[in-house]
């Protein structure tokens, strides 16, 4: 794989940096991308740790940026060919329905789904050209349902799932590759100073005001559940090396096939009534 290269958006900490350091230890060429350059301080420390620093391209990129974008766009022929683009950058917004502005879901939407149509339609040509290619985009369970005072976020995903399928068929005869990841709850920053909560679903006034704290409770409680993001990163390492992928969607974590089978399966008043009882919320 060492001719290889791979573009990863938002390197600076979580799934993206791990995932930079297992290619590169690989034998990967890694571009690593990132909204703020002085934020590489942990990704340089690892690459010197593991004497991987030759294999990454540390570039500024903000997806949610069109003048970023651009300038990226402009540079890709100085860079070497991007084989693989993994669309990792992200942010979780949370929020209830009622109360969220559409200044806020613009925003979630900006990154989580808008950064990555406009990041492959930058990447995607040369592939073409060159009739080889992978493109894995970051999803997550909450692309294939809904939780309450994640509407953001969840909205993001579920439209990044869609857009994905309708990109894989779309590209498939010009021989790229296209995955989706679907994580369940991980221990990465992007629940902690990856989080960002809705103005007015912060006010101690407001009515879901109860339904925030059975939420937070209930996320609290789970934390000593969260799996290793490293798995994660192991994951898209071995997608990167496969010759083709085969699977559209790849779910990891504890309990997420589960979960999402049970979704499919039952009707969704039984659903809805277990999603109350775990929450402690009487209806």
């Amino acid at each position: 794989m060492q001719d290889q290269t791979v573009l990863i958006t938002g390197s600076s900490n979580g799934f993206g940096l791990l995932t930079a350091v297992e290619l590169a230890k690989r034998g990967f060429t890694v571009i690593a991308s990132m909204r703020d350059l002085d934020r590489s301080a942990d990704l340089r420390r690892l690459s010197k740790k593991y004497h991987i620093g030759d294999r990454m391209i540390y570039i500024q990129l903000d997806v949610a940026s069109q003048t970023s974008v651009s300038n990226f766009t402009d540079r890709l022929r100085d860079l070497p060919p991007i084989d693989i683009l993994v669309n990792n950058a992200g942010f979780a917004l949370g929020g209830f329905c009622e109360e969220t502005s559409l200044i806020e879901y613009k925003e979630q939407f900006e990154t989580n789904f808008f950064g990555a149509v406009s990041v492959t339609q930058a990447v995607l040509p040369y592939m073409r050209e060159r009739k080889r290619g992978k493109i894995i985009n970051m999803s997550s369970i909450s692309g294939k349902m809904g939780f309450p005072g994640l509407s953001p976020y969840v909205a993001s995903k579920y439209a990044l799932e869609g857009w994905t399928e309708c990109l894989r068929l779309e590209v498939k005869t010009f021989g790229i590759d296209v995955a989706l990841i679907e994580p369940g709850s991980y221990k990465t920053s992007i629940w902690s100073t990856g989080k960002k909560i809705a103005a007015n679903s912060t006010l101690g006034s407001s009515p879901y005001s109860p339904y925030l704290k059975a939420i937070e409770n209930q996320l609290e409680k789970g934390k000593s559940k969260y799996g290793d993001p490293r798995d994660v990163a192991l994951l898209i390492a071995d997608l990167c090396m496969q010759t083709e992928l085969q699977a559209l969607r790849n779910p990891i974590g504890r309990g997420v096939k589960t979960a999402l089978n049970l979704k499919n399966i039952i009707p969704w008043k039984l659903w809805e009534k277990a999603f109350f009882h775990k929450l402690k919320i009487k209806k």
